[in-house]
């Protein structure tokens, strides 16, 4: 589903993503490891066109797209998330998922007028679709509270159902396990492995959890230095001698 050909981003004289090369198989829950400074976010940010790369290719369902606008790749059905969530903190929780479906007819002003009933009918449609996405990230009781109110991990089930308002065919998670108590990990987990295998979404996530990527992840790749350094099954990861001597702590010797 994804490809990454030789990809590189240089910043002045510091190369983040050296000649980087992988792919993402479709239906995967893919997980990216390596020491802070591999270029991890940055290749996410490559990918999603946040930054635009100095050399390489990058191939989403068979079509380039390095170097598109990320609202273009968004409208690909790729979808990603932040280290560091970006709700809309002055709103509540439902209004974070209604504004999320594009193509709104209500975003032209002139419609709210000469098609004011076409326009409500879809905000209601849209409603109803958020409040069942809520539902399923258990956050429905929360909809009318402001964004900026959650906690940490209620914060990642919202960027979680932010996605799901999106239909992705592919979403790329940045650390969606930092600051969140192992009550919430546990659901995010659980909700991560049921929309992959019921809904068919392809996951790509960057974690420095090991047992999250250990218990969720396949396959798993692992950066070094701006390139992959190794990629297998979760056991095959765990026995390489390079991983656990730079990555792992020797944790699971």
């Amino acid at each position: 589903m994804l490809v990454v050909q030789e990809v590189q981003k240089s910043f002045g004289g510091l190369k983040a993503v050296d000649d980087c090369t992988l792919q993402v198989q479709e239906g995967s829950i893919t997980g990216l490891i390596g020491p802070n400074g591999a270029g991890k976010t940055t290749l996410f940010n490559l990918i999603t066109g946040f930054y635009k790369p100095d050399g390489g290719q990058i191939s989403f369902e068979g079509e380039r797209i390095e170097g598109l606008s990320p609202d273009k790749i968004f409208h690909k059905k790729m979808f990603r998330t932040f280290q560091i969530t970006r709700e809309f903190e002055q709103m509540t929780v439902l209004e974070n998922l209604m504004i999320v479906p594009p193509g709104q007819i209500g975003e032209k002003v002139w419609n709210t007028w000469l098609r004011s009933n076409k326009v409500k009918e879809q905000e209601m449609a849209i409603k109803e679709q958020a409040i069942d996405v809520l539902e399923f990230v258990e956050l429905a009781r929360l909809k009318n509270e402001y964004a900026g109110t959650l906690s940490g991990g209620q914060k990642k089930l919202l960027e979680l159902a932010k996605c799901l308002m999106a239909e992705p065919k592919m979403v790329l998670l940045d650390e969606p396990g930092a600051g969140v108590n192992p009550t919430l990990m546990k659901k995010l987990v659980n909700h991560i492995r049921k929309l992959c295998e019921e809904k068919g979404i392809t996951f790509f996530l960057i974690e420095h959890d090991m047992d999250l990527v250990m218990s969720l992840c396949d396959p798993v790749i692992v950066m070094s230095e701006g390139k992959k350094l190794a990629e297998g099954h979760p056991t095959e990861i765990k026995k390489d001698e390079r991983v656990l001597e730079a990555y792992l702590g020797g944790q699971y010797r």
